[in-house]
Order: C-alpha cells, then structure tokens, then sequence
C-alpha cells in the first residue's frame, strides 16, 4: 500500500481505538462503584432486560471496537482511492464508533451506585444523545479526511468492447455460470454463529432476527446468471425470488467490463444509481447491459466476455425476427 492508503487505514480505524480507551478508562476508574452484575441491555422503556458480570462487559467492548475496527480497515485497505464514497463510509465509521461508545459509557454511568443490576434504567433520551455524538464524530472523520490526498472525482467507466459469438443459422446456444460472494458468505456465517451464541444465552427470541438474516444473505450469496433466449437472468442459486432478468428486445448492447463495487456502485449487494443498477457482489469483471432506454444493469461474474458476446448476437437475432 502506499503512503495515502496507509493514512486513509489509520483514519479508519482510529474512531473505534479511541472510543475504546475512553470506555475502557472510564471502566477503570468507576469500577469501585459499579455492581458486580451490569446491566448491558435495555428495552424500549429504558429498563434493564440483560446482564452480564464485569468481566463480559469489557470482552463484550473490546471485541465489538476490533471488530468494527477490523471492517473499517479492510473497506479502507481495499476502496479505490478515486471515489467520493471512500469518504461517506469512514465518515460512518465515525459515527458508528460515536454512537457504540457513547451508548457503553452511558450504560456504566447508569449502574454507578447500584445496589442491583435491576434497578438501573437507561432512559431513551440517551439514544438521541448517542445520534448527536454519533453525528459530531462523523464531522470530525470528515475534518481529518481533508488533509488526505484523495481524488474527488470517480473516472468514468470505459466502454468496453462489443463482441459477438458466432452462431450457425438455427443454432441454439446458452450460458450459465454462478458468483459466489465470499464476502457474503463470510457475513452469513457470522451471523448464523452470533444467532446461535444468542440462542444459546438467551434462548430464540433474541436470536431470531440474526439467524434470519444470515440465512437470507446465504441464500443470495452466490446468484446463478444465464444468459439464453430469455435475455440475462440473475437470481440465486438456491431459491427461485429475488430474480432480475432483461429480455433480449430490452438490450441495445452488452460489454465485459472491470467494475469497482464501492467507487461506482457505492457498495456490495442490487445497488441503484444514476443511470446505472447492477448486482455487485466484488470488485473485477462483470457484464454490462446497455438496456434500450439508455440505462445500464451490471452483474459481477467470471467469464462475462463470452455471456456479453452470447447475449449481443441473440438479441441482433431477436431484433431482426
């Protein structure tokens, strides 16, 4: 990496350091005065429904600001420098480091002096006090971004060459190929693992929700793209919807091309632009559809030259029918 991208990882990270170390000081010298149990969780009324013993609370803190560090630092080690999104994720990052350490140190400040974990109360304006934090880091992630010799601007993306694939008169020809996203994968099994620690702990009311989503994002993990006399169709491999599709007589032209998930697209996952939407699952090759309305629709996938090749000459087929 070099000497911009090394500063643009430490400006990452850094939020999520700092919020650590105030919490954990904060920890350190209230500790005389805390109960044995804590109360870590709240619920909507701002009374206490979750405990942990001291011991969890600082694990619980040191692992949540490494692991969002963690994040951070790989989007920042792996963004194109050339991309106005760069700064609104570290500026997230910020807020969210803001807000996760704001909301740790209000919860200690709520257990000073208690007799019993159950007496505590966190009321709900302390969240709107957390946002207000939240937004204050965010301004200062983007104060220390300017310095950094970022480019602004996102280099429009090339054309690309159209290419044809030869077919004898009747012939019939189709392509299939699958996109796994590890990224995808990865963040499915965290979140089927972080499900089954809370099923564990607290039983499926509070696991619910993770084992939901990560096997939703597990199952369009790795979509299945055909390209045949339907037109270009993407949708995951193992169920049937969400499924995207552009009939033949909707394509004016289509390219393989190299696409960069957060500069154009801002992010991974069905992203809409600005004249353009695609399913973007990694940065690298992809096809791109020019549809006949002018728009683009772009989908992440090796071997996209031979699909984009297949699909221009089933359409010129179609067209002239």
């Amino acid at each position: 990496m070099n000497r911009v991208r090394y500063r643009l990882v430490a400006v990452a990270v850094l939020p999520f350091l700092l919020a650590l170390a105030v919490d954990l000081l904060l920890f350190a010298a209230l500790r005389d005065r805390l109960p044995t149990r804590l109360a870590t969780h709240f619920d909507g009324g701002g009374t206490a429904d979750g405990y942990a013993d001291r011991g969890s609370y600082v694990t619980v803190n040191i692992g949540l600001a490494v692991g969002l560090a963690a994040v951070w630092a790989v989007i920042a080690a792996t963004a194109d420098l050339a991309v106005r999104g760069a700064r609104w994720v570290v500026g997230a990052g910020y807020a969210a480091a803001g807000l996760t350490g704001y909301v740790m140190a209000a919860a200690l400040y709520a257990n000073l002096d208690a007799a019993d974990g159950s007496e505590v109360r966190l009321p709900l304006w302390q969240l709107a006090a957390g946002l207000a934090v939240a937004a204050l880091a965010a301004g200062a992630g983007a104060l220390l971004l300017r310095p950094l010799d970022l480019p602004s601007v996102v280099p429009p993306p090339g054309p690309g060459t159209v290419e044809r694939l030869d077919l004898a008169e009747g012939e019939v020809a189709g392509w299939a190929r699958r996109a796994p996203s590890r990224t995808l994968c990865a963040v499915g099994v965290a979140l089927l693992v972080v499900g089954g620690v809370l099923t564990y702990v607290y039983g499926w009311g509070r696991a619910a929700a993770p084992l939901a989503c990560g096997l939703l994002i597990l199952g369009c993990s790795c979509p299945y793209v055909t390209v045949d006399r339907h037109g270009l169709t993407a949708r995951p491999t193992v169920l049937p919807w969400p499924r995207v599709r552009i009939p033949l007589a909707d394509v004016d032209r289509a390219v393989s091309r190299e696409v960069k998930a957060l500069p154009e697209y801002g992010g991974w996952g069905y992203r809409v632009r600005p004249g353009r939407s695609g399913l973007i699952l990694r940065s690298g090759e992809a096809i791109v559809v020019r549809r006949t309305g002018g728009r683009e629709f772009a989908v992440t996938v090796a071997d996209s030259a031979t699909a984009a090749a297949l699909l221009n000459t089933l359409a010129e087929r179609a067209a002239v029918r």
